[in-house]
């Protein structure tokens, strides 16, 4: 999303990332992709068990030393300013992630409504 991020703000959107992983990882990972959009510390996956986004089929896996019992289906809310859910964005598996263009056609459409 970061290379993208011009078109995507253009269209009145912001990105904020949310994740299981901690503030130093999220740190180095953003300063080695250059993301300067942020970046939430979730390390006890209380935003995806809240929205209830678990991807129960890698429950109990591991990835190096993480549990992957939090891990959420890629996925992307459109929040409005008052902080009301107005659009999901997800797909199928862990791997596949929706395009940009995707997330902007869906920030259009709420326009229009």
């Amino acid at each position: 999303m970061q290379k993208d991020l011009k078109s995507i703000e253009d269209s009145g959107l912001k990105i904020v990332g949310i994740s299981y992983d901690s503030v130093e990882v999220l740190k180095e990972f953003a300063d080695k992709e250059k993301i300067t959009f942020p970046l939430l510390s979730d390390p006890e996956s209380r935003t995806i068990i809240a929205y209830s986004i678990r991807n129960k089929e890698m429950a109990g896996k591991k990835f190096g030393n993480v549990n992957l019992d939090g891990v959420p289906y890629p996925g992307t809310f459109l929040v409005d300013a008052d902080g009301m859910i107005q659009a999901k964005l997800f797909v199928e598996g862990y791997k596949a992630r929706h395009s940009v263009e995707e997330l902007i056609e869906a920030a259009e459409t709420l326009k229009k409504k």
